[in-house]
């Protein structure tokens, strides 16, 4: 499980544009019926089906948004990480969760129910706006993924992948990406198989532009990487 065992609020709301500016009475309102949920890794937050009845905030951990479909082929559709928030959009909606989430990583979760967000949205307007311009930017990024799947090839969007991920080794024109979430999550995410992925990384690395340990992937050349056309 998470080690973090105390929640000291204003801390975190402090480093999310969504509860930016809140008052302490503001954050009172909206935390009072606020819950608290941990998860092991592999563990399950809610299905395909579910009523969704509030929002949630990730605090540590990773989560996986998917679906399975008739055939039996898992679709990632996102994966959450820290100080994210997801389910505003069925909250608002009304609407059952169209997919399941699931931990990657030991999790630590904040959950808002739907009444209390409704009642301090009719109060604070900007609250709203927020949330909009959050609904917003996710929805611009899977039109952006859209768009990748459907005229980049897998080297692109790979290396696109590998160009977006966070990095706390980068020197220069140098960067070390270390995968935090398992090849099989991430391929899904880029909407092809494992095995393509990890060709692809073969490729990538017979031709010098990466060196591959594991999860931990060394670019060299950073516009090097980025220009190359496959």
């Amino acid at each position: 499980m998470p080690t973090r065992t105390k929640l000291d609020i204003d801390a975190v709301f402090a480093k999310l544009p969504l509860f930016e500016g809140l008052s302490t009475a503001e954050i009172a309102r909206l935390t009072q019926d606020m819950r608290e949920i941990r998860l092991d890794k592999g563990q399950t937050l809610f299905n395909k089906g579910d009523e969704c009845n509030g929002f949630h905030l990730l605090l540590v951990g990773q989560i996986k948004l998917a679906f399975v479909s008739p055939d039996g082929y898992e679709k990632v559709v996102e994966v959450i990480r820290p100080n994210q928030t997801f389910g505003e959009a069925l909250m608002f909606m009304e609407k059952p969760y169209v997919v399941y989430s699931q931990a990657l990583a030991d999790s630590w979760i904040l959950y808002f129910p739907k009444a209390v967000v409704f009642a301090e949205l009719e109060r604070d307007p900007k609250l709203a706006r927020k949330m909009l311009a959050g609904l917003s930017k996710r929805l611009h990024q899977l039109v952006s993924d859209v768009e990748d799947y459907s005229f980049h090839s897998g080297k692109q969007r790979i290396i696109g992948y590998l160009l977006r991920e966070p990095t706390d080794e980068e020197t220069g024109n140098v960067r070390t990406v270390k995968l935090s979430i398992g090849k099989n999550v991430i391929a899904s995410r880029l909407n092809m198989t494992q095995e393509h992925f990890s060709r692809i990384l073969h490729e990538l690395a017979d031709s010098g532009l990466l060196n591959v340990r594991g999860r931990e992937i060394h670019i060299p050349d950073v516009e090097k990487l980025r220009r190359y056309e496959g």
